[in-house]
């Protein structure tokens, strides 16, 4: 595996960003993943390169970079109050900005495909992953959200306004027990997608509480939907981005 660690220019400055990917047999198809809410940490990372082992070109930035190059709840001294103010500032609009940047960096390396790519975002960046695909429909044919909030709300830019522009399949993790988005605004979600044109699914994780896919989260890691998820996540990918045949 080939790893390291890059700025990338974008409009509002250098997003620090880890790439990893196979050494051998590329191009290999891109994958955008967004980090959740508590920052960029080594549990991403390793998240980055389980994902990265099965044959992609996986780039995860830091998205508080416009505030914060290092920054997680973790480490570094963050705080959760910081955290939030980080967070609520962030927008899809930016988001959408940021794997412009990403993308246009990928172009410019012959061990990726920016062509066929593929976007995941857990917990904050559910949203942000579909809204990228919305607006990226030329190249990001598989998005996944996994626990991921805001996927329904009265806001013009609430992702199930938006699925009909999408060309990728969409793929929705829902934890039974989740503080953070309701029930009805899954199932808003949900019935929009399959009034789209948009092809996928939602799928409740009974028992599972927000944040369950990620091990650094003591109790709230669920391991066998955690795999489950990753299961999910692979065979979207892989019917998706690699060719037929």
């Amino acid at each position: 595996m080939i790893e390291r660690f890059v700025d990338i220019a974008t409009d509002d400055g250098q997003m620090n960003t880890f790439i990893v990917h196979p050494e051998e047999n590329g191009p290999h198809p891109v994958v955008l993943f967004l980090m959740d809410a508590p920052g960029m940490r080594e549990e991403i990372r390793e998240m980055c390169r389980r994902l990265a082992s099965a044959g992609y070109y996986v780039l995860a930035s830091n998205l508080y970079y416009r505030e914060e190059r290092e920054f997680n709840v973790f480490e570094f001294g963050g705080t959760r109050e910081r955290l939030v103010e980080l967070k609520d500032a962030l927008t899809n609009q930016q988001i959408v900005s940021d794997a412009s940047a990403m993308f246009a960096f990928a172009d410019h390396d012959p061990a990726a495909d920016a062509s066929r790519s593929g976007v995941v975002g857990y917990c904050m960046s559910g949203p942000f992953a579909l809204m990228t695909a919305a607006a990226n429909p030329d190249r990001i044919r598989a998005a996944a959200s996994m626990h991921g909030v805001k996927l329904a709300t009265e806001a013009d830019d609430s992702p199930h306004r938006h699925l009909d522009a999408m060309t990728a399949e969409v793929y929705v993790a829902a934890a039974e027990f989740d503080e953070h988005i309701t029930v009805e605004q899954v199932n808003t979600f949900e019935a929009a997608l399959e009034a789209s044109s948009t092809m996928g699914r939602v799928e409740w994780y009974p028992g599972t509480h927000h944040g369950f896919t990620f091990a650094g989260r003591g109790e709230i890691y669920d391991k066998p939907s955690s795999e489950r998820h990753w299961e999910r996540m692979h065979a979207l990918f892989r019917r998706t981005l690699f060719p037929a045949g």
